[in-house]
């Protein structure tokens, strides 16, 4: 247990963070779940307009620190493909 008010604090934060961050992580999984139904379905207009609203989605989840840069570009590149391929 946390002994100084300092690290009372940081647990404090640390919940907090991990709460906005849970929250991010899970919004990016949603977006990412749209453009994969989208796929399932072979519906190519409805996947290409899911990818197009996922993609900021996931360099948002870069910038703000839940995501690593190359797994989003990872996890964008494969959807792109995938998209792609359906045409």
């Amino acid at each position: 247990m946390a002994n100084t008010p300092q690290a009372k604090k940081r647990i404090r934060r640390n919940n907090r963070r991990a709460e906005v961050n849970g929250a991010r992580v899970s919004r990016i999984r949603t977006f990412v779940k749209k453009v994969e139904s989208a796929l399932a379905a072979g519906d190519k207009t409805a996947a290409s307009a899911a990818l197009v609203a996922a993609q900021p989605e996931l360099f948002r989840g870069v910038s703000k620190g839940v995501v690593h840069k190359n797994t989003a570009a990872r996890k964008f590149s494969r959807l792109t493909k995938r998209v792609a391929a359906l045409g």
